[in-house]
């Protein structure tokens, strides 16, 4: 595990959920609100982990790369459940 894989990783996954959430408010216009809230949180959420991997890690960069792919995935999938509540409650 690198670097490079950690930010392309992070790219990927929230890139691909800013995707589904404009796919989303495309095809749906009443979730215009809900979606551009969660957009931000995934730009929030981007950079913060851009911050993160940027840090100089103390001890084993191997076990803080791990913890963070795994905090990448946890925090997306949060926020995939919160636009699938979104799209849920149109009515």
């Amino acid at each position: 595990m690198n670097l490079r894989d950690i930010k392309k990783d992070i790219e990927y996954v929230l890139g691909a959920f800013i995707e589904d959430c404009a796919a989303v408010a495309a095809v749906n216009t009443k979730t215009d609100e809900a979606v551009a809230g969660l957009m931000e949180e995934a730009v929030d959420l981007y950079n913060e982990l851009k911050d993160k991997v940027n840090v100089k890690a103390e001890g084993s960069r191997k076990a803080y790369f791990a913890a963070l792919r795994k905090e990448i995935l946890e925090k997306t999938d949060a926020l995939y459940t919160k636009l699938s509540e979104a799209v849920k409650n149109i009515k």
